[in-house]
Parts: structure tokens; sequence; C-alpha cells
């Protein structure tokens, strides 16, 4: 089933206009729930960070959000989903194709559930990524339909052999195609401050409140190719790939080329707080 506006639907019965803002101008925002034993994880992050995305491209939600929530709980149940995300779109609505905001439109709201397994044997074995110089816009904290970027970005990884890759602003790295990256140097986490250049990862601010509860020390500051290539540690984070390790990047190895013990420390740490 999915939800569609305010409705539950079969999928061969949802219709989306042509019209769609989000159609021919990517005008629109998303949010990716992960849910995991039915249950959604860290609810109150996701719509939190809707809320703003909202507001900045000045999308208004549904007046009742409450019941936006409840409707989202809802579509889990209705499609027994266990382990998997929920997939939330909404867009400015239906009008002919101009520029300017439409004085009448609806935003149109749809969300489906897909199954999604943890990624158990890259948490475990690492991947390898290239590097890619990030020419996106600077509104990169904004969660919205303009994808088109990244999506060149991840095909050009899996074009090179590689997982994923790893953008750089003048050799400043930034984040990747749809992860936020960290790297680890003499016991201590880096990573690039939650600014316009990357999006604040719901997942990344969990591992940073456990680095600092395992007292692993943290620094929010940029850094560079270079000193990532020097890196004792580097791995990514996200809603779907948790805490993998990349064990190299550019066909060099990081490090030893296998998962770091304050890696391996998060992941567990991060384990204790999926709801059992």
């Amino acid at each position: 089933m999915y939800l569609y506006q305010d409705k539950f639907l079969p999928k061969e019965e949802l219709h989306i206009s042509p019209e769609d803002r989000g159609y021919y101008f990517g005008d629109g925002i998303y949010e990716v729930f992960r849910v995991y034993n039915g249950q959604l994880y860290e609810p109150q992050g996701h719509w939190d960070r809707l809320h703003r995305t909202a507001k900045e491209v000045r999308i208004p939600l549904p007046a009742d959000t409450d019941k936006l929530q409840e409707q989202v709980l809802q579509l889990i149940q209705l499609n027994k989903l266990l382990e998997g995300t929920v997939y939330l779109q909404i867009t400015r609505g239906t009008a002919p194709r101009q520029h300017p905001f439409p004085q009448d439109a609806q935003p149109v709201l749809m969300a489906y559930t897909t199954e999604v397994k943890r990624p158990l044997n890259t948490m475990e074995s690492g991947i390898a990524a290239v590097t890619m110089e990030d020419i996106r816009w600077l509104r990169c904290d904004l969660k919205t339909l303009n994808l088109l970027p990244n999506v060149l970005a991840k095909q050009h990884a899996l074009d090179q052999g590689a997982s994923d890759v790893i953008l750089h602003r003048s050799g400043t790295v930034t984040e990747c195609s749809a992860s936020n990256i960290m790297m680890v140097k003499d016991g201590a986490v880096y990573t690039h401050p939650a600014n316009h250049l990357i999006l604040h990862g719901i997942t990344r601010a969990v591992v940073l409140k456990l680095a600092n509860r395992l007292e692993i020390p943290v620094h929010e500051h940029a850094f560079t190719l270079d000193e990532l290539a020097n890196a004792d540690e580097v791995f990514i984070t996200g809603t779907t790939v948790e805490v993998t390790p990349v064990v190299s990047i550019d066909n060099r190895p990081i490090a030893q080329g296998t998962s770091g013990p304050v890696t391996k420390r998060l992941q567990q740490a991060f384990e204790s707080t999926i709801p059992q």
C-alpha cells in the first residue's frame, strides 16, 4: 500500500499528474526513515529535518502533522514491514509549468515502504571509494528532490568499480553521494561540520553522540584529501549503510585495508541503539 495525500491506496491506483512540479522542476522535498523490527528509528530527528527543509523551500506541510506521523506508522503496519525504509515525498503541487510559485497549487504527498536488509557483509568487509569534485549547489543541507548530481556521482563510483564517491570542494572533503563521511586519526574522529555544504545526517548525529559517550574525541571541522589519504580509519554513516568502513580510496588502501578498532567500537555501539 501507498499513502497518497490522505488515503491508503494500492500502487496500481496511484496516479501522478504530468504537471506535478516535482516531475519537471524537482520542486519537492523528501525524507527516508529507517525501520527496525517494525519501528521507526530516530523518528524525531527525521521529522525535525523534514520540517526544516519544508520551511526553507517554502512548501507547506499538512496542517495536522501528528496525523501524518500516525499515518506513516499505519503504513508500516499495513505493509507488514519489519526491516526496511519509509520514503516520504512532498512536492509543491500540480500547476502549469512556470518558474514562479503557483498561487493555488496544493502540495502532493506520497509515501511507501521498501524492505531493506541491514548491510552486514559490507559493514564487516568495508567498501572501496573514489574521489570526485563536489560541484553541486550550495544548499546540500536541504533534503530536496534535486538529486541528479548525487546520482551522477554514485554512477561515477560504480563505473570505477567502487561502491561510493567521496566528494570534495577544491580538496576539502564534504560528504558522499548519499551518506556522510568520517575519518579517524590518532584515535579521534573527524567530520565536516553540519553546515550548508553537507546533509545533516541522522545517523551522523547518532554516531557523534555515541563517540562522545565512548569518550572518543570528536572534531567537527573540515579535512583535506591529503589528510583523508593518511587517515588511520575511514567510515561512512547513513540511514541504510549504518556505520560502514571505507578500506580503499582511489585504489589505495586506508591503513591496513581493513576495518579499524574505532569503527568497530562505533558499529557495536550503534547496534545497541537498534530497537529489538
